[in-house]
């Protein structure tokens, strides 16, 4: 009764209905509560918030009793209309963003509460994501990896838990704008753990062929293969060192490329002992020397071939990036279409009702006047339910765009953006 309109339409009763109608627009549950005033006082009343307890009345205290205690047992998490629950934190800085307003003479405003708890929130659950990112791959990763792959397989890994943290602690970031960021710090980390497994794989693997090449070091040296039939022997005394450095384990990315760098510093002094071997002929020397340089060329071309492969490795890990953001994000934009489509279905059925009861309050200009607003709503749900995920669509090429600028170099992003992002939508 407390919300009954009252008949007329005169200025006093329009006054009147304004909050009973809002009220009863705006919560579709809703218990009312009536209270006296706190105090008969009017010395009292004009200081009401320094008035002791026992100074107030006692029927308003006992109203005021059956008020928290039906709040602390019936009240309902804060959600927000896309399915934010708002406690702890984020609770504190909406109270705190409407107390300011209040304060400052301002009307509160929700949208822009939630548009400041937004920006903190993502901004804090960006953070939490890429340090999850460091300490997953720190943790899991024991560097020099043995290949390339092995360290883009637990990037991928950790990259997807931190993609799902993001995604699990952020909100309304609808031109994912902190996403776009995570992509670019998450790409910045990994870069950075490549570069250290490289450091790493180069120093481990240089001080074990310094070991391993020692003997053949001093050889050289102290002249043993300044000798007819020298250059038969520094080749033996050089396979031999080759194979047992390719016995040496986990040497990691970089083993190829140090080994040749040796090899490279020994062309010099082969071709000198090779030139002073008088157990050797003229046109053997000539062989010799063809050889070596075929067998150079092998292993340049050996070592060009695992570039390439590396490369297509770090092509397809940006690609994997790029489909698990693109993923993760699809499952967030559906399952808030999913929400907006219930909340504009619960309004939707809460204005039905408020038609029906005005209608039978026997308000039926109030009653008509709704059929608009109504309308509306039925075409915005009409929209979201035909056209299936058409803004959702808009928001993946959008964000597919920018986030291909950030993972892919400027030759190979065009070539993606038409073959890659394209096919994504087309599932």
């Amino acid at each position: 009764n407390a919300l009954k309109l009252i008949p007329g339409n005169n200025p006093k009763a329009r006054i009147s209905n304004l909050p009973r109608e809002c009220i009863r627009h705006f919560f579709p549950k809703r218990k009312c509560f009536v209270f006296d005033r706190p105090t008969h006082d009017k010395d009292l009343l004009a200081n009401i918030e320094n008035v002791s307890d026992d100074q107030l009345d006692p029927k308003f205290q006992e109203q005021a009793n059956n008020f928290c205690s039906y709040i602390f047992t019936n009240a309902k998490t804060k959600t927000l209309r896309d399915g934010i629950t708002v406690v702890g934190k984020r609770l504190g800085i909406l109270v705190v963003a409407y107390v300011d307003a209040i304060n400052t003479g301002d009307v509160p405003c929700l949208e822009n509460a939630v548009t400041t708890l937004a920006q903190l929130e993502n901004s804090a659950a960006m953070q939490k994501a890429a340090d999850l990112y460091s300490e997953q791959m720190a943790q899991r990763l024991s560097l020099p990896t043995d290949t390339l792959l092995e360290l883009l397989e637990v990037h991928a890994a950790c990259e997807s838990k931190a993609i799902a943290v993001f995604m699990e602690h952020s909100f309304k970031d609808d031109t994912q704008e902190f996403q776009k960021m995570l992509v670019e710090i998450i790409k910045n980390k990994k870069e950075g753990f490549v570069l250290q497994n490289e450091e790493a794989s180069a120093k481990y693997c240089q001080e074990k062929l310094d070991q391993l090449s020692k003997t053949l070091m001093k050889g050289i040296s102290a002249g043993m293969f300044s000798v007819p039939g020298g250059h038969e022997l520094y080749r033996r005394a050089k396979t031999k060192l080759e194979m047992e450095y390719c016995q040496v384990p986990r040497k990691g990315v970089k083993a190829d490329k140090v080994l040749q760098r040796f090899l490279q510093s020994q062309v010099a002094i082969e071709r000198s002992i090779l030139q002073t071997d008088k157990a050797l002929t003229d046109r053997q020397k000539a062989i010799a020397e063809e050889r070596a340089r075929k067998e150079a060329a092998e292993k340049a071309q050996e070592r060009l071939k695992q570039e390439l492969q590396e490369q297509e490795q770090q092509v397809a890990a940006q690609q994997r990036s790029f489909q698990e953001n693109i993923d993760q994000l699809t499952e967030k934009l559906e399952k808030e279409r999913a929400n907006i489509l219930r909340e504009q279905d619960k309004m939707l059925e809460h204005k039905l009702k408020v038609q029906e009861a005005l209608l039978k309050e026997g308000f039926k200009k109030k009653s008509q006047e709704m059929n608009a607003e109504i309308q509306h709503l039925r075409n915005m749900i009409a929209r979201n339910q035909d056209t299936e995920t058409s803004w959702i669509t808009t928001a993946l090429h959008a964000f597919g765009r920018e986030m291909a600028s950030v993972l892919f170099s400027p030759s190979k992003l065009l070539d993606y953006i038409v073959k890659g992002v394209s096919s994504l939508y087309k599932k």
